[in-house]
């Protein structure tokens, strides 16, 4: 029932029962009427809020009362016949229950989106996911698939389900052009007919035609001086004659005509049934239902179609279905229809159906899964197997599994350049609370949309999480997102004054509710929470790509990649491009990344040392003069040696230490940083220092000859070689004193150096 809309002082008045104006809101045009056609044209009501926006709302009978909607309608506790309507994210059409004396009154308002090409998105998307789903169902190879049948009288959520699959298929532009094409260029057959003309205008003679002339009967005489009077002297007025014409009455066309009567009655089944269960509170399905009907019923009542009779087989084998033009899009569509409407799926919740609530927010996360599963299964290998569970037997058909919050993935393998990879990609993984160095988050628990795992093939997925080899790319459906400058925006050139007038704007949007960076702090949760993730980035159905990077390389990075139902996912090229750089990169071995990785893993393995709490230095003199951050105390190696006394004023003297070349060295014999000499072994193997203290070891040891020592006055060398070490003369003054009792290790002979970290020398 349309009700009379009229404009009054600020806002719309609906008829005596309603009056709504807007209150506040981010948004230009936040209510408006729009005309009837329109409105029946998109199945939507004449009076159009937006999302996101606050409207008030006065009862125009002081005993009319509005009823509540889970935080959308709030009715004013100081006068119930006023109130507010805040729909939030809310989008599609919004009854709103008005009781009156003697009844009550559904009034129908839309909540429209911001976005202004939500309506075409919408149908696209709800397209693709038929197209998706209708794919899967035919390669289903379940045994028990052909006992399935149409079922009509199931409950009207699980109704709309499966008529929503069909309406976008049998809606879109790609069937109606179809239909034309068939209404404008019907394929024709010659049909032959038995037509009685007059004997005189026979042009060729046949043998049948012979037989007339001699036997039939109702005949006309032949003048004196006609050329058969000699042999005949009459023929019959009139010869039957086969006469072909050109009919479209075909197999293919009563075929055509046979699905779109079909879906007709679909249509009109779920209109009648949702208007017989719900009159008082008709969703949209009932309207779009009854649209859809009358569109089959326009293309039925063309005269193409009032030639052709109904069917009585279907030549589903027939070369014309399955390759002329126009036939062959109405034949697919028709074999996606019987599978889709065999389809359940409750991916969307019953208020979303019962409501009539276009969740657009929800379809775009949908719709990206399908689009990004079909990008991974185009890369890399993905058995059939992976994606067979998508679709499972449940009790009323086959059922869809996709549902937000519900996890599903898919496994694979790909070989880039030399490298063996093994890849997953999951949708609503959860990363739970793990403690290191298992996969999860070590924070909260968080769940992104998608996730992308990537790891070398010689290690099992637990192997890699643990070695820090795998590294996880995060993408968010956020269908919303309209104005990238507050998602990843940055300026170099602002001035420290802009800088602090945008964090205090943001300070006072975070205040009111409406901070609008809060997706991208979302994504630098994803990477700082959870382990080993190398990226997080933000899909949306924008222009601009965004992409920052952590430090030199690809990874780790934040970032968004528009792609938008509008432009048919164009987008997923800048991702596919995307993952084949970050594939580049995994197969470079020597990438900053891999290094990180594996002196993480070499670190993090070992429980942690003993705390070591000195005042040592926080920087080292380079040989070129330059300062350089001090490393790690347990990367700072101390040379431990013995010292004989008439070793001792020679050593001062010229600033060296010798050791014999006599045993295997290590990388800490030749990269030790300090030197901490020893001249007496007491019992228990505890060695009595020379000078309490470390001597700082000046580049790397060299190779010298015995006769190099003694031409520098070297007490007695016995060996032909030796590692000489150059050393600063005095220890350093902030080790004085504070060297631990020691003692040399098991296995090392007396008098023979070894090597300890700063922490164990240290006390």
């Amino acid at each position: 029932m349309e009700h009379e809309i009229i404009q009054e002082g600020e806002g719309y008045r609906i008829e005596d029962y309603l009056w709504i104006a807007f209150e506040s809101g981010p948004y230009d045009d936040p209510i408006h009427v729009i005309p009837e056609e329109t409105a029946k044209n998109n199945a939507e009501e004449r009076l159009q809020l937006k999302e996101g926006c606050s409207y008030e709302y006065e009862l125009l009978n002081e005993h009319y009362r509005l009823e509540p909607s889970s935080g959308i309608i709030k009715p004013s506790k100081r006068k119930p016949n006023r109130g507010r309507i805040t729909p939030g994210n809310y989008v599609g059409r919004l009854p709103l229950h008005i009781s009156t004396v003697h009844e009550t009154i559904v009034i129908g308002v839309e909540i429209r989106s911001e976005k202004a090409e939500y309506r075409t998105e919408y149908r696209k998307m709800l397209e693709d996911i038929t197209e998706e789903c209708t794919e899967l169902l035919m390669i289903h190879s379940s045994p028990v698939l052909q006992r399935y049948t149409v079922d009509y009288n199931s409950d009207s959520e699980s109704l709309y389900q499966r008529f929503s699959f069909v309406q976008s298929m049998v809606n879109s532009e790609s069937f109606h052009n179809s239909v034309q094409r068939v209404i404008n260029k019907p394929i024709t057959r010659w049909r032959s007919e038995i037509e009685e003309i007059d004997s005189r205008r026979v042009k060729r003679i046949t043998s049948k035609h012979i037989k007339q002339i001699a036997s039939k009967t109702s005949r006309m005489k032949l003048p004196e001086h006609h050329d058969l009077y000699k042999s005949i002297h009459s023929i019959p007025n009139r010869l039957s004659s086969h006469v072909k014409t050109d009919t479209v009455d075909t197999p293919e066309n009563r075929f055509i005509k046979h699905a779109l009567m079909e879906f007709e009655r679909f249509s009109g089944f779920v209109s009648q049934t949702i208007f017989s269960r719900k009159k008082d509170k008709l969703p949209h399905i009932y309207y779009d239902a009854k649209a859809l009907e009358k569109k089959l019923s326009e293309y039925l009542s063309h005269s193409v179609f009032k030639a052709i009779a109904l069917p009585e087989t279907l030549p589903l084998n027939s070369p014309v279905l399955q390759r002329k033009e126009g036939y062959r899009e109405i034949f697919r569509i028709w074999l996606m229809y019987d599978l889709a409407a065999k389809l359940t799926w409750d991916g969307f919740d019953t208020d979303t159906y019962n409501a009539g609530k276009r969740d657009v927010a929800t379809l775009y996360e949908y719709w990206l899964f399908f689009k990004l599963l079909r990008l991974v299964e185009d890369i890399f290998h993905i058995e059939k197997s992976e994606t067979k569970d998508l679709i499972q037997e449940t009790e009323d058909g086959l059922g869809l599994q996709l549902k937000s919050g519900r996890f599903l993935a898919v496994n694979g393998k790909y070989q880039y350049k030399t490298r063996n990879l093994r890849i997953k990609f999951s949708y609503n993984r959860t990363f739970r609370y793990s403690d290191y160095p298992h996969s999860g988050s070590w924070t909260q628990q968080m769940r992104p949309d998608y996730t992308l795992s990537i790891w070398p093939q010689d290690f099992t997925e637990e192997e890699a999480e643990k070695q820090e080899l795998i590294v996880h790319i995060h993408f968010d459906a956020k269908y919303k997102v309209h104005d990238l400058y507050y998602l990843l925006s940055y300026n170099k050139t602002a001035s420290e004054e802009e800088i602090t007038n945008q964090l205090n704007d943001e300070k006072e949007m975070e205040k009111s509710g409406s901070y609008k960076r809060a997706d991208l702090l979302k994504m630098h949760a994803y990477k700082d929470a959870i382990r080993r993730t190398a990226g997080a980035y933000v899909l949306y159905p924008g222009t601009n790509l965004v992409r920052n990077k952590g430090f030199h390389e690809l990874i780790p990075g934040l970032g968004a990649f528009p792609v938008s139902p509008s432009n048919n996912g164009e987008g997923l090229e800048s991702i596919r491009r995307f993952i084949f750089e970050i594939l580049d990169h995994f197969s470079n071995r020597t990438s900053q990344r891999e290094k990180h990785s594996f002196y993480t893993y070499a670190i993090m393995k070992h429980t942690p040392p003993e705390s070591l709490k000195e005042n040592i230095p926080e920087y080292l003199t380079s040989e070129a003069g330059e300062k350089e951050r001090s490393k790690p105390a347990q990367d700072i190696h101390v040379l431990v040696g013995y010292i004989q006394e008439k070793q001792k004023a020679w050593v001062k003297k010229n600033g060296l230490y010798n050791i014999r070349m006599d045993r295997e060295v290590t990388p800490a014999f030749t990269g030790a940083d300090y030197l901490l000499l020893y001249q007496k072994v007491a019992q228990g193997r505890e060695i009595i220092l020379w000078e309490n203290g470390l001597f700082p070891i000046q580049g790397h040891p060299k190779i010298q000859s015995k006769e190099w020592l003694l031409d520098r006055n070297y007490p007695n060398p016995r060996m032909e070689e030796y590692f000489m070490y150059q050393i600063k003369q005095v220890p350093e003054k902030w080790s004085a004193g504070k060297i631990k009792q020691l003692t040399i290790p098991s296995g090392v002979n007396k008098y023979r150096p070894f090597t300890l970290t700063l922490p164990e020398v240290l006390t």
